[in-house]
């Protein structure tokens, strides 16, 4: 079993597997820019939602209007962040199940861009913000995004 793998709803309670062959149903942004630094997305410290308060990366599940996981990446960084990235290659799938739900397949798509995110309109979570991927171990983030970054760092370096 792999244990690469990430979760954009949930954190260290997720077991990750290796992928199954079923298509993915949710997609998530590891966004990069040219200082080596992954743009992180704080979630809302709130009862009821999926790892509250810890870092994740952008993205959601596709929705009816999709026609691809690709649009739903995109629509999913305007929704939640007015983010445009013009560029989004795919980089990994990763398998998640989260406690008390079957697995679901994630396509991660990865993407430059060198902009400010205070910037941004942020309409769900906290904040967002860039971090190298050697400070990602001190923060409250899923250890399989930690993984996954320092697997895309490898590829840009």
């Amino acid at each position: 079993m792999s244990r690469e793998g990430v979760s954009p709803r949930r954190g260290d309670d997720a077991v990750v597997m290796a992928s199954s062959g079923s298509g993915p149903s949710r997609a998530s942004a590891l966004i990069f820019n040219g200082r080596g630094e992954y743009l992180l997305h704080l979630r809302d410290n709130i009862p009821g939602i999926v790892e509250p308060g810890a870092w994740s990366l952008l993205g959601g599940g596709r929705e009816p209007g999709d026609r691809s996981l690709a649009e739903t990446i995109q629509r999913e960084l305007r929704e939640e962040a007015g983010l445009e990235v013009p560029v989004l290659e795919p980089f990994a799938v990763e398998e998640v199940a989260e406690s008390g739900s079957s697995a679901f397949s994630v396509q991660i798509f990865a993407g430059r861009w060198d902009g400010d995110p205070a910037m941004l309109t942020l309409t769900e979570g906290i904040m967002l913000h860039w971090f190298r991927p050697d400070v990602l171990p001190r923060l409250r983030i899923a250890p399989s995004i930690t993984r996954l970054v320092r697997r895309h760092a490898r590829t840009i370096s």
